[in-house]
C-alpha cells in the first residue's frame, strides 16, 4: 500500500521531545498569593463551589494519568516513543503538583497531596469515575498485552479521548474565563503551561495512532471497539451537580459550548491520524455539524438515556430516535446481510432494525417476520445501550430475553457493535 500523507506526518517524535526540553516550567514556583486574595474577596459562594467542582476533575485526572503511564512506556515499540512518553509522565506529575498546590494554598482543601485528593473527591461525576476506571483497567491490560492493537486502544483512550476530547475543552474554557475576568493569575499561568504540554501530548498520540494503524490495519477496528465502549461514559463527565448549569454559566460559557468543543476535538484528531470516523461505526453522526451532535448528546443526558442510573426513565420520542440512529450507525451490515431485528419493549413503543442492500435502517413499530426479537423493559435496554449494565449480565438476569433464529442470536453482538 502506498504511503498517504496525513496531518500526523507533519511532526516527528524527536521534534516533540525537543519541544518538551524547550517548554519546561516549574510548578513549585508559581505564585498563588494574588489567587488567594481574589478567591476570598472576588469569588461568590457559587463561584467557589463551581470552580472547585471543575478544578477537582483536573486535579484527580492529572494524578490518575501520571499513575497510569508506565505500561505505555513499556509497550511502545520504538525508543523515541518511549523517550517522549517518559517526558509526558514528568509533565503529568507536574500538572498534579500545580493543581494540588492550588487546592491547598488557595482553596484550603487538604494539607498534602493525599488529603487534598480526598477532600476534593466527593464532586467527581459518574462519567469521570467510569472513564478513569477504564484507564486503570487499560493500564493493567497493557501490562499483559503489549500488542499494537491493545496499544492503539490505550493511546486512543489516554491521548485522544481523555486529553483531547475531555481535558483540552475544559482547559480552554477555564483559561478564557479567567483571562476575561482577570482572575487567579497563578492558576491562569499554570493552566496555560498545562495546555501547552497537553497539545504536545495530543500531537504525540495522533502520530502514534497513525503509525500503529499503518503497521497493523487491525488497530483501526480495535480503536473503534474502544470508542463504542467509552463514549457513553465520556458524554456524562461534565454533568454538573443536580444539573445546575450555573456551575458552568457562572464562568461565561454553557454546556453546549463545552460539548461542541469536545465533539470537534475528537473528530479533528481522528482525521489527523488518517482515520475516517464516519466509517468506523462508533455511533456518532459525523455527517451533521458538531453543534447539533453536541445538542443530541445533551438531549440524551437530560432524558436519562445516557449518564448515571437515576431511576425510571420515560420514553421520549426524540431521544429514542437519536438513540436508535446511533445504533444504526454502529451496525456492521456485513455480519448479517438482510437481518431483521425487533426490539419488543414491554412498556414502550416497539422499534426495529433492518439491513437491506448493505445498509441499516431503524424505525418505530413492528417488522414482519423478524430474525431476532429482543424483549425487555425500555429502561433495561437503555441500561445496556448506555453501558450501565453488562449485556451478558442482562441476559443472565432475563432482563433481555432474545428469541428467534439461533444464528442471528450468535451474530447479534458483533452485528450491533
Amino acid at each position: 500500500m502506498s504511503h498517504v500523507e496525513i496531518a500526523a506526518d507533519q511532526i516527528t517524535y524527536e521534534d516533540l521531545y525537543v519541544r518538551w526540553e524547550q517548554g519546561n516550567w516549574r510548578a513549585s514556583e508559581i505564585d498563588f498569593s494574588v489567587d488567594l486574595e481574589q478567591w476570598r474577596s472576588d469569588f461568590s459562594e457559587l463561584d467557589r463551589r463551581a470552580a472547585l467542582w471543575t478544578y477537582a476533575m483536573f486535579f484527580h485526572g492529572e494524578d490518575a494519568v501520571a499513575d497510569a503511564l508506565s505500561p505505555f512506556i513499556d509497550a511502545a515499540p520504538r525508543e523515541e516513543q518511549k523517550y517522549f512518553l517518559a517526558t509526558q509522565q514528568v509533565d503529568e506529575a507536574r500538572h498534579a503538583v500545580m493543581f494540588g498546590r492550588f487546592m491547598r494554598e488557595v482553596a484550603g482543601a487538604g494539607k498534602d497531596m493525599a488529603s487534598s485528593l480526598q477532600a476534593t473527591s466527593a464532586g467527581l461525576t459518574w462519567g469521570f469515575t467510569k472513564v478513569f476506571a477504564r484507564l486503570d483497567r487499560m493500564a493493567d491490560e497493557l501490562r499483559r498485552d503489549r500488542s499494537r492493537t491493545k496499544l492503539a486502544q490505550a493511546i486512543m483512550l489516554y491521548h485522544v479521548v481523555i486529553e483531547a476530547a475531555l481535558a483540552q475543552p475544559g482547559q480552554h474554557f477555564i483559561e478564557e474565563s479567567l483571562t476575561q475576568r482577570d482572575q487567579l493569575p497563578g492558576l491562569r499561568e499554570g493552566i496555560g503551561n498545562v495546555t501547552r504540554d497537553e497539545q504536545r501530548h495530543i500531537a504525540f498520540g495522533v502520530k502514534m495512532i497513525a503509525d500503529l494503524v499503518r503497521e497493523d490495519p487491525e488497530c483501526e477496528d480495535a480503536i473503534a471497539e474502544l470508542l463504542r465502549e467509552i463514549l457513553p461514559f465520556t458524554s456524562a463527565v461534565f454533568i454538573p451537580p443536580d444539573w445546575d448549569e450555573r456551575y458552568v454559566t457562572t464562568f461565561g460559557f454553557t454546556l453546549q459550548d463545552i460539548y461542541t468543543h469536545g465533539a470537534d476535538a475528537i473528530e479533528m484528531r481522528l482525521r489527523a491520524a488518517g482515520l475516517r470516523p464516519e466509517e468506523m461505526r462508533i455511533g456518532l453522526p459525523f455527517d451533521i455539524p458538531n453543534e447539533e451532535r453536541a445538542r443530541r448528546v445533551l438531549k440524551l443526558l437530560h432524558a436519562g438515556y445516557l449518564g448515571p442510573p437515576n431511576g425510571p426513565v420515560s420514553a421520549d420520542p426524540e431521544a429514542t430516535a437519536i438513540m436508535f440512529d446511533g445504533l444504526r450507525r454502529q451496525v456492521d451490515s456485513k455480519v448479517a446481510p438482510g437481518a431483521r431485528i425487533q426490539f419488543g419493549f414491554t412498556d414502550a413503543e416497539p422499534w426495529h432494525l433492518q439491513i437491506e442492500n448493505g445498509s441499516a435502517s431503524v424505525g418505530p413499530g413492528s417488522i414482519a417476520d423478524p430474525d431476532l426479537v429482543l424483549s425487555c423493559k425500555f429502561a433495561d435496554w437503555l441500561d445496556v445501550a448506555a453501558g450501565r449494565t453488562d449485556p451478558m449480565r442482562a441476559l443472565l438476569l432475563r432482563k433481555l430475553r432474545p428469541s428467534g433464529k439461533l444464528r442471528m442470536l450468535v451474530r447479534a453482538r458483533k452485528l450491533l457493535g
